[in-house]
């Protein structure tokens, strides 16, 4: 593995988010200047909206982790399709707070009563709610409950949203929203990073790992990888560390740009049609096919839809529910990895039987590098 084989202290380009890997980008610094702006203001929503791994658990991740917890009571929560009464369950849970045998109306008392609790010792309640585009109708009314709670005219509860696109659109539309949309303080939707943020992107999270040059990087490799990737952290997360796994394959101390190519044409393409029967072509379109069942499902983990109903989210802790999604997003990148070493020596085998011909569409997000 590259990791090893170019002395690094961890992963670098791992597919669970990790706040300790946060890049200030241009909007990620934005956003953490929106999210700050609204600390101050203590009151009301904020919303963060990005695409599918834009990196806003990350920089989520990165929010709490520089939060004074002397005045801040914060917790966060990865939503799911569920009800107003479930919703809050699942905050006073996060909270810390007991619901078990009591009704919607409880709930509410014993969340305000805590929030009275915190604000008497200095602190304000925060809570981050992801994935917040599986909400419906009734969990954000309820949510905005919440925001009603005050003592001595001050805001108890401050509440950042944040989700998909889709979210953003739905809280523009939806007339059940306005009274939500008009404690919406700020908003900032997460932009792909430029072309000329990706180099010290990539850098920055070698660096944390011990990087010292080796392998270095090509600049027609960072161009390949700003272009396939188009600037979403993860998809360029994902192809980084296929380049860096092939160049240690071929136990180079360079990424090229011919590696990048290779390694874009390789994971995106269709190499094979279903009807050749030539051996390597029928274990590659197997393996293609396993690929990309293993990335629809860590789709569906980002979406946070899981497998965990909502009703069992009430029950357990938004932090357990969280180390149970990144538990698997674990065990799906080892999978990823296994697919990766077996392709890469399936294909260093094939003899030119697959040619530029047998590329399918592209697909997955992720443009194919140009020759």
């Amino acid at each position: 593995m590259f990791v090893n084989y170019y002395k690094l202290s961890g992963r670098p380009f791992q597919l669970t988010p990790d706040p300790r890997f946060y890049f200030e980008s241009a909007t990620h610094r934005k956003a953490m200047s929106y999210l700050g702006y609204g600390l101050a203001q203590g009151e009301g929503f904020i919303v963060i909206t990005g695409d599918i791994g834009a990196g806003k658990t990350t920089l989520v991740g990165h929010l709490m982790a520089t939060i004074d917890s002397q005045r801040l009571a914060a917790v966060k929560i990865a939503a799911s399709a569920m009800d107003g009464d479930t919703a809050l369950r699942l905050a006073a849970h996060a909270f810390g707070i007991e619901t078990d045998g009591v009704d919607k109306a409880q709930v509410l008392s014993r969340l305000e009563a805590f929030m009275h609790q915190q604000a008497r010792a200095g602190r304000r309640s925060l809570l981050i709610i992801d994935e917040a585009q599986t909400l419906g109708h009734d969990a954000l009314e309820a949510m905005r409950m919440l925001s009603n709670f005050q003592l001595g005219g001050q805001s108890l509860v401050q509440i950042f949203l944040l989700g998909q696109p889709e979210f953003r659109d739905a809280l523009a539309s939806a007339p059940e929203l306005e009274q939500l949309r008009q404690r919406i303080i700020a908003t900032h939707h997460l932009d792909p990073m430029q072309p000329e943020e990706v180099r010290p992107y990539i850098e920055h999270r070698l660096a944390l790992v011990g990087w010292t040059g080796a392998p270095r990087f090509e600049t027609e490799a960072y161009e390949r990888l700003a272009q396939a990737s188009r600037g979403v952290p993860r998809v360029l997360n994902r192809l980084t560390q296929n380049a860096m796994q092939r160049a240690a394959q071929l136990e180079s101390d360079a990424i090229t740009g011919e590696i990048v190519r290779e390694i874009c044409e390789e994971r995106e393409s269709v190499l094979v049609s279903a009807s050749d029967e030539t051996p390597a072509r029928a274990a590659a379109a197997t393996i293609g096919a396993d690929i990309a069942a293993i990335r629809a499902e860590t789709r569906a983990i980002a979406d946070a839809t899981g497998t965990i109903d909502p009703a069992a989210a009430a029950a357990a802790a938004g932090a357990d529910r969280l180390a149970a999604i990144e538990a698997r997003l674990a065990r799906l990148e080892a999978r990823l990895d296994e697919h990766d070493d077996v392709l890469a020596r399936l294909l260093s085998g094939v003899d030119g039987t697959i040619r530029a011909d047998d590329v399918g569409e592209n697909g997955g997000g992720v443009a194919i590098c140009a020759a």
